[in-house]
């Protein structure tokens, strides 16, 4: 394999906290909107700690998102009569299309930990049907490695495949490795890709760039590769770890974020508010 792209990362940075209130009560910008050309497809990525009254009933339009329960228990309504409660571990795929209206809330008095990413969509999928997927921790297939595993929730890894059903293709997979142990990631060429830590401290690449609890960084890839051509990304772990690690084909279109919307153009953000104020997207998730 002495052709494989060898991955590489880009200087890591880390995530700044902010206390919004009660019952927001901590929220980190991991991922920025300035930073959105660094990681198409992927837009922004949240970390946020809140409770119960923080997300009720809300609307989007134009992109998906990925949610993943870090602690506590994560309460899902959606005007289409869908419920669930996901527990630490799951995940959650929405694509919003062109009309979701939702609630995600804690559930009960949780207070709940979750990271959130938006995923763009190409400008043909914008108008889409609203559709959404719980993903339960004991779905998503684990791979045993020398001292830890890797769970694969999206995406052929490790010779298995997650079981989200994005509608544009990605790969998310959580990696646990025992201090000292060593993986190799394997990624398609083509694929750009971003990484956050949920715990420890990890090595990355044949330059063995640290990146720590909290940390965040892009990760080198063959923006003119083969999908079917693998690249490789050296993982070791200083300290018992945890990371996440999304990857996806960019999908290099122009967009514009307004509130909880996205397009093509600042007049698809302004149809999307009237649409909303029109009822449009329908009546409030609310539980029956």
């Amino acid at each position: 394999m002495s052709n494989t792209f060898h991955r590489e990362i880009n200087r890591p940075w880390y995530t700044e906290y902010e206390n919004p209130g009660y019952p927001h009560v901590q929220t980190g910008k991991i991922v920025t909107p300035d930073r959105s050309h660094e990681i198409d497809p992927f837009i922004v990525m949240a970390e946020d700690w809140y409770k119960r009254g923080t997300f009720p009933d809300h609307p989007h339009r134009g992109f998906q998102t990925v949610t993943y329960v870090v602690d506590g228990r994560l309460e899902h309504i959606d005007n289409a009569g869908g419920y669930g409660i996901l527990d630490a571990g799951d995940v959650q795929y929405m694509n919003a299309g062109w009309a979701a209206r939702h609630a995600e809330d804690a559930y009960d008095d949780d207070l709940i930990h979750t990271l959130q990413v938006w995923l763009n969509l190409p400008e043909d999928l914008r108008r889409t049907e609203t559709s959404y997927q719980n993903i339960r921790v004991e779905e998503a297939p684990v791979v045993s490695v020398a001292g830890g595993q890797v769970r694969v929730y999206s995406g052929e890894i490790a010779g298995v495949r997650g079981p989200m059903k994005s509608l544009v293709p990605i790969t998310m997979t959580e990696i646990t490795l025992q201090e000292g142990s060593e993986y190799t990631h394997i990624l398609p060429e083509n694929h750009n890709a971003f990484l956050y830590m949920l715990a420890g401290e990890m090595e990355f690449g044949e330059n063995n760039t640290k990146v720590r609890k909290t940390g965040a960084a892009t990760i080198t890839f063959n923006e003119n590769g083969n999908e079917e051509n693998p690249s490789e990304l050296k993982i070791k772990a200083t300290s018992r770890s945890k990371v996440l690690i999304y990857s996806g084909v960019p999908i290099k279109e122009e967009f514009v974020m307004g509130g909880p919307f996205i397009a093509k153009t600042r007049a698809g953000i302004q149809e999307a508010f009237r649409d909303f104020q029109d009822d449009k997207f329908g009546p409030p998730a609310v539980r029956e």
